[in-house]
């Protein structure tokens, strides 16, 4: 089976696609390849690059080398029937002002084939989401809301959120939660790389999680596996090259998969918070 989404030696240089080796890098040669039916959390600390690394997904930002494909088409020449099969809300929602919601629906539906208005309209409702008013006169979590209902309204196969509810109140994110996986009529599973600073919701939800920091993709892993098998030890002296089944160096602590480290198993389970610490310090 392809994959959904995968990148391989991913590169964004700060000042564009014209790499050069005495600027830092955006994305620092990503690796990766999402199943597809996967959801996958993009966890990451401000700045680390997961906004950048969704734009260059969907073929929005050039790298300075390497590539990114989407349901196998690559990322920079997207064909009309890859497109039509995406769904994308970014962190700030890119609306039309002067249009209602019911109006933004509207258009969605002239471009895409495959718009439910009836479960459209019932997922603004479940979210609390008038349609009837003009987007500009919505509040930031409205708004997201808004674009959020958009980005599902056609069925999407694989769906890209860039912190999509990140001003919604805790029922509203449940309530979205939920959603994502309500609203499908085909009888494949979608695929959704969602990223959040609110963990909790994503330990909820995610098959997978993938860790970003300074632009270096970090840890890739099942969720279920993660939870199951991930450690942190005690920092021990040992040689700087890191061992079998060591898989993240902290100031105190080291990352480990318990399998090959039997010690560790006795060692209580990591949250996203935990790791997400951990691999950042």
């Amino acid at each position: 089976m392809n994959p959904a989404l995968e990148a391989r030696q991913l590169c964004v240089d700060i000042n564009g696609p014209s790499w050069s080796a005495s600027r830092p890098l955006v994305l620092d040669r990503i690796d990766f390849a999402i199943p597809e039916g996967a959801v996958v959390g993009l966890v990451g600390r401000n700045g680390a690059g997961k906004s950048t690394l969704m734009r260059c997904l969907l073929g929005l930002t050039t790298p300075a080398s390497g590539e990114s494909r989407l349901l196998g088409a690559p990322s920079l020449k997207l064909p009309d029937a890859v497109l039509e099969r995406l769904g994308y809300a970014a962190q700030t929602p890119d609306l039309f002002p002067r249009l209602t919601g019911e109006e933004h629906l509207e258009e969605i539906a002239a471009v895409y084939p495959g718009v439910h208005m009836r479960d459209a309209v019932a997922l603004a409702g479940r979210l609390d989401l008038g349609l009837a008013r003009r987007a500009g006169e919505l509040s930031q979590g409205d708004q997201q809301k808004l674009a959020v209902v958009l980005a599902l309204a056609h069925d999407p196969d694989l769906l890209l959120l860039d912190e999509p509810v990140a001003s919604l109140d805790p029922i509203s994110r449940r309530d979205f939660m939920r959603a994502l996986f309500a609203m499908r009529r085909k009888p494949s599973p979608r695929t959704v790389l969602v990223s959040s600073h609110l963990l909790s919701d994503l330990e909820r939800v995610v098959s997978h999680v993938m860790f970003l920091r300074e632009g270096r993709l970090q840890l890739f892993i099942e969720w279920d596996e993660a939870v199951e098998h991930l450690r942190a030890l005690p920092r021990a002296v040992r040689p700087a090259q890191l061992g079998a089944g060591e898989l993240h160096w902290a100031a105190r602590q080291l990352l480990v998969d318990a399998r090959l480290h039997p010690e560790a198993a006795a060692m209580p389970a990591l949250g996203m918070e935990d790791l997400l610490e951990l691999l950042n310090s």
